[in-house]
């Protein structure tokens, strides 16, 4: 089975529209069962961005990543590395020994501790919709380092 956590940022209009073309690949991927997508969990029983909200939210996406099989991490982030929230989850999945897909469409500078702790790397939409989430192949990051 494949249940995949897929983390990336979702707060801006460019990083929505990646999401969703991450989102539409891996549905059209026959290799993967099912993913949990933060950005279609945003709702709560509290009001949006107060305490209780973000709390619920952040109980509701660990209990999904622990769940999960692997990760589908976005890198791409306004033209920077990564955002914090990815960051975190990534290293989360990280601690739970869950193999990790990269997805990173920029070409900028990565920081050692994604590229050393990533399975897969991937630069494409193509690549997600045929990357075999039952087999894992292995793929290493090419490119420059922070």
């Amino acid at each position: 089975m494949s249940y995949i956590y897929l983390a990336g940022p979702f707060f801006s209009e460019e990083q929505t529209e990646r999401i969703a073309r991450v989102e539409k690949a891996l549905t059209a991927n026959p290799t993967m069962d099912s993913f949990y997508s933060p950005r279609h969990h945003q709702h709560s029983n509290y009001e949006m961005f107060s305490e209780g909200w973000a709390q619920e939210v952040y109980e509701r996406d660990m209990k999904e990543l622990q769940a999960a099989d692997l990760v589908v991490g976005i890198l791409d982030f306004e033209h920077q590395t990564i955002d914090p929230g990815t960051a975190y989850e990534l290293g989360v999945a990280t601690m739970m020994d869950k193999p990790i897909i990269i997805f990173q469409e920029e070409s900028v500078p990565t920081n050692l501790m994604i590229t050393q702790s990533l399975h897969s790397y991937v630069k494409s939409i193509e690549a997600i919709e045929t990357y075999d989430f039952k087999m894992l192949p292995k793929s290493v990051y090419k490119g420059e380092y922070l």
